[in-house]
């Protein structure tokens, strides 16, 4: 019998799909095997209940430390359904960043994906993870109970939120946004309708779910619709242009650095096989003019572009189906979001005027985890969410991005804050300073460069500083150069000066 009782966490949408098409593919698995929506709903209930009995109760933290593969996915809606809050972890973090995640979150369980990622099978080693049940999860999956017991959320937020998503935040130490599942249910319909998704599209998922855009845009919106995708742990463009032509990939979306390594390896235009395909979109960082006229000719559809972020679940801005754009906006408010530009109180936008963006709608964050202080700065009253970027509408409510109010770097669509860059720069011997900024590369993406200010009388190694940024910190936010420099410019205050610094690369 269908499951029609109004959806309040996100396991309801596959519960649904389950009960109305069994038998249809939710998921093409890396390796060529397929999952049913029947079958992966076991799973999850499988998962649920083993969660419960390793003491998983409504409110603990349960951890994730892996790539995309479907006991990532299995866990993400486990979770939902035993009441506790899954905290999906990049397995390419090194083991500063995720120690750093664990000691904030507090997980009761850590879970490892050791079969599809050398670099969870690495950190689950380093850990003492032993496997879990592979009659639950199946093969390659570990994990780890907590040292001690940690204590469940019971306040008002314990049964709203549907995960933790952490970024590092602005001060370098992480912030984990306390994401709602009725944002995500609510960006799972607004999605899915913007997109005309049906039970016959086929996504491609090489965007990680343990991100904002890989959970709402690509899996939450593919499940409300019934439709299949196809799983990826990480993005290879061989595979991309393999799966355009088989199973058919319907619906391609990604950051701009994805098309990018696309286009670079494309076949000639004669002989691209993707029968199916009707839709590109990028997010994640800034869309490039060259870069969109480059994949409207050789796809032959509209790219089309959006507007989102960590602590908004899912897309705030996307551009029509129906009206492809020619420049680069972010397309106009989707359903439930309000704009504001500059304060809370300034009234509707006017066109052209630059400020701060603020949004209002259901999928604005319930704060971040443990940290009132960010949660206040970030939640103004009535509701509203200061994005932290600057930006204008267009005559027609089109929103275009001017850019970032703060430092941050996006790179392959990750978010870099300079800061956390700089305090592993200079905890290495021999450094006094160092300030880290992005720059533009030809392909559409940002690159951190570090500029380092030696102590008096000190040599650098920067080999040495090399191999210490290896060890710690994730491959995209290690600086593709460090340029060494006799004084970084400050104000009296001692307030780093970056412009100077952007303006000597330029």
């Amino acid at each position: 019998m269908p499951h029609t009782a109004p959806h309040t966490r996100i396991h309801d949408v596959l519960a649904q799909q389950a009960s109305l098409r069994p038998d249809a593919v939710f998921l093409y698995e890396e390796g060529g095997g397929t999952l049913s929506y029947a079958q992966f709903w076991q799973r999850v209930q499988d998962v649920a209940r083993w969660l419960q009995a390793q003491g998983v109760q409504p409110g603990h933290r349960v951890m994730t430390v892996g790539e995309n593969c479907s006991a990532m996915i299995a866990a993400l809606f486990g979770c939902s359904l035993a009441g506790a809050w899954p905290v999906g972890v990049n397995a390419r973090l090194s083991t500063r960043e995720i120690g750093n995640i664990r000691q904030h979150a507090q997980p009761e369980v850590t879970l490892y994906t050791t079969g599809i990622s050398p670099d969870a099978r690495s950190h689950a080693g380093a850990a003492g993870a032993s496997d879990a049940e592979p009659a639950v999860w199946g093969p390659g999956v570990q994990a780890l109970r907590a040292d001690a017991p940690t204590s469940p959320e019971t306040g008002g937020h314990a049964s709203e939120v549907a995960t933790l998503i952490y970024t590092s935040g602005t001060t370098g130490a992480p912030k984990g946004v306390m994401v709602p599942h009725r944002g995500l249910l609510h960006f799972a319909r607004v999605s899915a309708a913007s997109r005309r998704l049906t039970p016959h599209d086929i996504g491609y998922a090489a965007l990680p779910m343990s991100h904002i855009f890989g959970i709402a845009t690509v899996l939450m919106a593919t499940a409300h619709a019934g439709a299949s995708l196809v799983l990826r742990s990480r993005f290879d463009s061989q595979d991309a242009f393999k799966a355009l032509a088989c199973p058919g990939v319907t619906i391609l979306q990604g950051v701009p650095t994805m098309f990018s390594r696309m286009m670079a390896a494309a076949p000639p235009r004669a002989s691209l096989r993707a029968p199916a395909l009707r839709y590109v979109y990028t997010g994640g960082a800034a869309l490039d003019p060259t870069q969109k006229r480059d994949v409207e000719r050789y796809f032959g559809v509209p790219m089309h572009h959006g507007y989102g972020i960590t602590e908004y679940a899912g897309s705030m801005f996307i551009t029509d189906i129906d009206a492809p754009r020619t420049d680069c906006s972010a397309g106009t408010a989707v359903a439930g979001v309000e704009l504001r530009i500059g304060t809370p109180d300034s009234g509707a936008p006017v066109p052209g005027q630059r400020g701060d963006i603020l949004i209002r709608g259901p999928g604005v964050m319930l704060g971040y985890y443990r940290d009132a202080a960010q949660t206040a700065q970030a939640l103004l009253p009535g509701g509203w969410l200061q994005t932290g970027d600057i930006g204008y509408v267009d005559a027609g409510g089109a929103l275009f991005i001017s850019g970032r109010s703060k430092d941050l770097i996006i790179r392959s669509g990750f978010n870099v804050y300079p800061i956390e860059v700089e305090s592993v720069i200079n905890a290495f011997p021999g450094v006094r300073l160092s300030a880290v900024v992005g720059r533009a590369t030809a392909d559409q993406n940002e690159e951190v460069i570090a500029f380092v200010e030696p102590l008096a009388g000190a040599s650098l190694d920067l080999q040495l500083l090399t191999l210490h940024l290896r060890a710690q910190l994730a491959p995209y936010k290690r600086p593709a150069r460090i340029i060494p420099i006799d004084t970084i410019p400050t104000t009296v205050s001692g307030k780093i000066l970056k412009q100077p610094l952007k303006e000597r690369l330029a």
